[in-house]
C-alpha cells in the first residue's frame, strides 16, 4: 500500500509532504511499525545501571510502541537489551531498577538468566521439547555509544553505520568525556506534530525571522548543510566574537569559525554539539497532534559552561511557538503542500524523502 506520493529527488521540482501526513490520524498509527518500530532509541545513559549485577526496565517509546524492555549488565560485565515479558503468560518482569542475581516471574516462578537464558520454572515436569528457544528472553538490537544506551526492536540499518557521520566530523573531540549536567535535563511539550517539530529543525532558513539572539551569534550568509544516507548535518558558522571549535588541521572545516554542528538521526535524534559539549534532543511522538521532545546536555569533562551564555532554552520556546502555529495551519482545508528552497531546505527534502520512502515500503 501507498501511502504517500513519492518525493522528487530534484529539490528544484519536489513539493513537501502532503498536509494529511500531518493531521491523518491513519498514518500517525502506521507510522508506528514502519517508521518507529525500525528505529534507534535512546534506552539511557550508561549510568541506569551502575555496575555488574543491575538491571534497568523501561518502556519504549510510550504511547506508540509501548514496548517493555530492560538493560541487563552481567556479573561478567556484559549488558544485554531484552523483552521484559515473561515468556510462559506474558507478565512484566522487572518492575524497579537495582542488583539481581536473576530474572524472575512473580506469577508462576519462571527464572531466566540475567542475559535472557531461560533458567528454570517449576511445574513444567514432562512438558515436550521444553525448554527451547522459544522460552528464553527476545533480545533487542543494542548499541553503547557516548555512553549512552541505544536500542532498536528492527533496526532500518546498522547503528555504527548511521552515527558514522558524525564520529568521522567530529572524533576529535573528547567524547569519551561527555558528562551529563546536573541541570541539564528538561522535558518540553509540544502542541504539534513530531515531523513538523523535525522540519523546523533541519533548516536555517527561518533563524533570522524567528531567532533575534541566535541570528546575533550566527553568521547567516555561512549557514551550510550536507545530507548522507539517514543523516544530515547542518554547520552554523560564527561571528565575530563567539565562541567556535579549535578544529585539527585536516579537518574538513579547518579554517572556518564553526559555531555548532547540528547532527539529525532519523526518524526523530539530534545531536547539537557545541564548544562546551553536546545537547541532545529526542523527539517523541505522542499523539498525531502532541509531541515530547527531551533535552539532555552533556558537557565534556573540565570545559567550563554558563547556562546563560547559551540560548538553548530561548530558542527551543521559540521554536515551539512557530511549530504551534504551523500544526494550526495545516488543518486548513486550502493548504496542500508547499516547495523547498533549494539553497536553504535541503535537510528537509532529505528527510521528506526519508519519510515517504519508510511509510510506502
Amino acid at each position: 500500500m501507498k501511502y504517500l506520493p513519492a518525493i522528487d529527488p530534484d529539490i528544484s521540482r519536489a513539493a513537501t509532504l502532503p498536509s494529511r501526513f500531518y493531521r491523518d490520524i491513519g498514518l500517525f498509527e502506521a507510522a508506528k511499525d514502519k517508521i518507529w518500530a525500525r528505529a534507534w532509541h535512546f534506552a539511557g545513559d550508561e549510568a541506569v545501571c551502575p555496575h555488574p549485577g543491575y538491571v534497568f526496565p523501561f518502556t519504549l517509546l510510550p504511547g506508540v510502541l509501548d514496548e517493555s524492555l530492560l538493560l541487563s549488565r552481567t556479573r561478567e560485565d556484559r549488558w544485554h537489551a531484552l523483552s521484559n515479558v515473561c515468556t510462559h503468560r506474558g507478565k512484566i518482569l522487572v518492575e524497579a531498577p537495582g542488583p539481581a542475581r536473576q530474572l524472575s516471574c512473580g506469577y508462576h516462578g519462571r527464572c531466566f538468566r540475567l542475559d535472557g537464558a531461560f533458567k528454570s520454572m517449576p511445574g513444567f515436569e514432562g512438558a515436550a521439547n521444553f525448554p527451547s528457544p522459544a522460552d528464553d528472553l527476545p533480545p533487542v538490537s543494542h548499541e553503547q555509544w557516548l555512553g549512552m544506551n541505544w536500542v532498536s526492536l528492527s533496526p532500518y540499518a546498522p547503528f555504527s553505520e548511521i552515527t558514522a557521520p558524525i564520529a568521522e566530523r567530529v572524533g576529535f573531540l573528547p567524547l569519551q568525556e561527555l558528562e551529563l549536567m546536573e541541570d541539564g535535563v528538561v522535558d518540553y511539550q509540544v502542541e504539534a506534530h513530531w515531523a513538523l517539530y523535525c522540519d523546523n529543525y533541519l533548516e536555517g532558513f527561518h533563524v533570522p525571522f524567528v531567532h533575534p539572539a541566535l541570528n546575533e551569534a550566527l553568521d547567516f550568509g555561512a549557514y551550510d548543510y550536507e545530507t548522507f544516507g539517514y543523516c544530515s548535518l547542518q554547520i552554523g558558522i560564527a561571528r565575530e566574537g563567539e565562541p567556535v571549535f579549535d578544529l585539527p588541521e585536516g579537518h574538513p572545516d579547518a579554517g572556518r569559525a564553526v559555531y555548532a554542528y547540528y547532527f539529525f538521526l532519523f526518524p526523530n535524534l539530534m545531536f547539537n554539539f557545541y564548544p562546551w559539549g553536546l545537547s541532545l534532543n529526542l523527539v517523541e511522538p505522542q499523539a498525531s497532534g502532541r509531541t515530547k521532545v527531551r533535552f539532555r546536555a552533556y558537557r565534556f569533562r573540565g570545559t567550563p559552561y554558563r547556562r546563560e551564555d547559551n540560548s538553548i532554552d530561548q530558542t527551543e520556546l521559540e521554536d515551539e511557538a512557530v511549530v504551534e502555529s504551523v500544526q494550526q495551519g495545516i488543518q486548513a482545508r486550502l493548504y496542500g503542500a508547499g516547495r523547498f528552497s533549494p539553497q536553504m531546505e535541503r535537510c528537509v527534502h532529505h528527510f521528506h524523502r526519508l519519510v515517504a520512502d519508510f511509510m510506502n515500503a
